[in-house]
């Protein structure tokens, strides 16, 4: 078992205060939106593996770690089922402004774009380029604040019905369009229409609808937040779509191939399948690849799917998904209680988020975590709250 080092990624949304306070550490001034645990090659945990020699060691990045051996540090059923790397990629996440409205392919998808963008000879960095990996990109994102985001399609009369209450005549085409049937050409129609827009009647739409959206607040205040910080972008349109939800401590959303989604605002524990595959819809300067957006999106009504996590007799509360790249549960340890043996066959990265409990004999902080080899006999006890990130192999 390894303590961590971990990068926090400064993404121009992050809060300044959330992943400091949850450290304990002064804020700098300075966004601090992602702290990223795992093997991601963009920015890998670092950790000091001491040499049964009894020589000092090193520290080294984990992707080397899983390398040098990755049958002992991963076990032979996740090797065999996803290959010689860690699947999963496990982040504090602190949003204080909204991340781009995104959505994410499914496997299939993935391969076949990444397969195409290398027989063009799409560089890989180049801004324009969809695919960075042959991967899709589950994600799950888990409340440790109250959590705003944005999550699926809502039925489009209630979207129809947001729009028309803001009074602005150049959102009434989308707001008949929004009647037709079936509900998802409807959907397909009014997203394509809202991103092929002329520019600059698109900004002094969004402009009318944030002034509107901000003297009726209520349910509208949400979009006048957005359109502050994307003033002009034809994502706070297309956001109109879209269910807000707010996610208390403990609960979590899933998102699956193709379900658009944007986080608002909160801290949360975020775990994804090990991919950099994002298609974006708005709120943002990137490049937006409507064709190969309009393929991968899921035009279906939905309700966010909010997960409460399932207690099991030993205290691990899981977080239940239909994919095997990440396995999320949550322990809360009480004072006096029996050690938890977590051995598994599979790696694991352990989180803590309060108190101050333990895994084996190191002591773990809020924020802290450690990487435990598959099969390394591993018990946690003490007091706090801790997120086991492993894979279902």
């Amino acid at each position: 078992m390894d303590r961590l080092s971990n990068t926090v990624r400064p993404y121009a949304w992050g809060s300044t205060t959330a992943i400091p306070e949850l450290l304990g550490v002064a804020p700098t001034g300075e966004p601090q939106a992602e702290m990223w645990m795992g093997a991601h090659p963009g920015a890998p945990s670092l950790l000091t593996r001491i040499p049964a020699t009894g020589e000092a060691g090193r520290e080294q990045p984990l992707t080397d770690v899983i390398a040098a051996d990755p049958e002992r540090e991963l076990g032979r059923a996740t090797v065999e089922k996803f290959g010689p790397r860690l699947p999963f990629l496990l982040k504090l996440l602190a949003a204080g402004a909204p991340l781009s409205l995104q959505v994410h392919p499914d496997l299939a998808q993935a391969e076949r774009g990444y397969e195409d963008e290398e027989r063009r000879s799409v560089p890989i960095d180049a801004p324009h380029r969809t695919y960075k990996d042959a991967n899709h990109k589950p994600e799950l994102i888990c409340a440790l604040t109250p959590f705003a985001g944005l999550c699926g399609f809502r039925p489009p009369t209630e979207a129809a019905e947001a729009m028309a209450a803001l009074g602005v005549d150049s959102l009434k085409p989308y707001v008949d369009l929004l009647g037709a049937h079936p509900e998802e050409a409807a959907l397909r129609e009014v997203l394509t229409a809202i991103l092929g827009a002329d520019p600059a009647e698109m900004a002094e739409t969004v402009h009318l609808a944030a002034a509107a959206a901000e003297r009726l607040g209520g349910a509208h205040a949400p979009y006048a937040r957005i359109a502050h910080h994307f003033p002009g972008d034809p994502g706070v349109i297309a956001a109109m779509l879209l269910n807000y939800v707010e996610l208390q401590p403990g609960e979590a959303l899933f998102l699956g191939a193709g379900v658009p989604h944007a986080y608002l605002d909160g801290l949360g524990v975020e775990i994804m399948a090990n991919s950099d595959n994002v298609l974006r819809c708005g709120l943002t300067p990137k490049h937006i690849d409507v064709p190969e957006l309009l393929r991968v999106v899921r035009f279906e009504p939905t309700g966010p799917a909010v997960l409460r996590p399932e207690a099991s007799p030993s205290g691990e509360e899981l977080y239940e998904t239909p994919v095997d790249e990440f396995r999320l549960s949550r322990f809360d340890l009480s004072p006096g209680a029996a050690p938890v043996d977590l051995t598994r066959d599979t790696p694991q990265i352990l989180l803590c988020t309060g108190g101050a409990p333990k895994a084996g004999e190191l002591g773990l902080a809020p924020g802290a975590s450690v990487f435990v080899p598959s099969g390394e006999k591993v018990e946690v006890s003490g007091t706090g709250t801790l997120f086991r990130a492993t894979v279902v192999a």
